[in-house]
């Protein structure tokens, strides 16, 4: 999600020591699995979901005997924080490659994932991030580079058919937080309304930043516009204050989002300021009926693991170490260079559904899912594609 930094598209390297040196059989091989998200901050509900549904996959893979290359694996998770800062994302990134990680699932920001991919990229380490959406992430040539949502060409064109089409918005002002993810789904969804036409129009176009708290100068501004839809480009963390704002100053507009708005702490941010159908958000991602079972299935487990509410990225998480687990086993061999070939030809029926990578790594077929909020929960609407 953010800081659009388009690196330098380098030559992989692979020549790094490999991973783990062959091993006599019966001998026990340690594969590392790093995660990075932000686990300090205002988004840390949601960095803290990114690592835990990494870490119920490590444990369910560690109950299976997996064996590789004739030794049994011991999966371990080592968990880091960038804090959702991009030179901090990079610091982390060269942690995670000095230690000989065999993977990263991360970053959860866009403004982390584009700088940290490069280093992931050079050292040959295969990346799938579970939350970054931003074309720009896939756009760079990185042979290593993955994600398991769609990216914001699909989710700010859903958004912007939806605002026009099912919702029925004319007037439309838009506000981003400056960050690569807000700004560039923003982008996404101007363009969006553009192409859709049907009358819908943007009456109204206002930025503030990811660490925001006063927004009555831009909602004053929009208010005397009288849209009927606020598109906000950013996270949960400013989006609640936001809508609690709106309320104050008799905003009437809905407000429409990516999924950083999408998680279970909305209603505890915006208080009673989120009243049914305000809100209308996409995760990029989604299960027909044959998969939701399995995916609510896992949202129990969760819960009764941890004891807090399934945010959004956990899933996503889970299914980006089990895809993996199932290129390394197609491979034989926890060394990036053996098993980076299966990885980008995998095919994974996961629980947030099909999994299969283009040759950019994003996900094929992508899908997307519409939530409202009705009595303090989120609501299903529809999945679409």
């Amino acid at each position: 999600m953010h800081f659009l930094v388009i690196a330098a598209v380098s030559p992989l390297v692979f020549a790094a020591v490999p991973l783990v040196q062959a091993q006599p059989a019966g001998k026990v091989l340690q594969v590392r699995i790093g995660t990075v998200s932000p686990l300090s901050g205002p988004g840390a509900h949601a960095g803290k979901d990114i690592e835990n549904g990494a870490r119920m996959a490590i444990d369910e893979l560690n109950t299976k005997g997996i064996v590789l290359g004739g030794s049994k694996v011991q999966w371990v998770l080592q968990a880091e924080d960038d804090g959702a800062d991009p030179r901090t994302g990079a610091a982390v990134a060269q942690k995670l490659v000095d230690a000989k990680v065999a993977a990263v699932v991360g970053h959860l920001n866009s403004g982390t994932t584009v700088p940290a991919s490069k280093i992931y990229a050079n050292a040959g380490i295969p990346q799938i991030s579970p939350a970054a959406t931003t074309p720009a992430y896939t756009n760079q040539g990185f042979k290593t580079a993955f994600r398991v949502v769609a990216n914001d060409n699909l989710i700010g064109r859903t958004l912007a058919t939806y605002s026009i089409g099912t919702l029925n918005a004319r007037k439309i002002a838009v506000i981003d937080d400056r960050t690569a993810f807000g700004q560039g789904l923003a982008d996404e969804f101007v363009s969006g309304v553009k192409k859709a036409g049907a009358g819908g129009s943007v009456v109204s176009r206002q930025f503030t930043n990811d660490k925001a708290t006063d927004f009555s100068a831009i909602l004053t501004q929009i208010r005397a516009r009288d849209p009927d839809v606020i598109f906000y480009g950013g996270m949960d963390a400013v989006a609640g204050p936001m809508l609690k704002q709106m309320k104050a100053l008799g905003l009437r507009a809905k407000l429409i989002s990516g999924d950083g708005v999408c998680s279970e702490k909305m209603p505890q941010l915006a208080g009673d300021a989120l009243v049914d159908d305000k809100v209308y958000c996409v995760v990029a991602g989604g299960v027909g009926a044959v998969q939701e079972a399995g995916l609510n299935a896992f949202t129990q487990r969760y819960q009764q693991r941890y004891k807090i509410p399934l945010q959004s990225y956990a899933p996503y998480a889970y299914d980006a170490v089990m895809v993996f687990a199932k290129a390394m086993q197609t491979a034989n061999s926890s060394d990036p260079a053996r098993f980076l070939p299966a990885l980008a030809a995998v095919r994974h029926e996961g629980i947030t559904g099909s999994i299969a990578f283009d040759q950019k790594g994003d996900l094929r077929d992508a899908a997307m899912t519409i939530y409202t909020f009705r009595n303090g929960k989120k609501a299903k609407l529809a999945v679409l594609r």
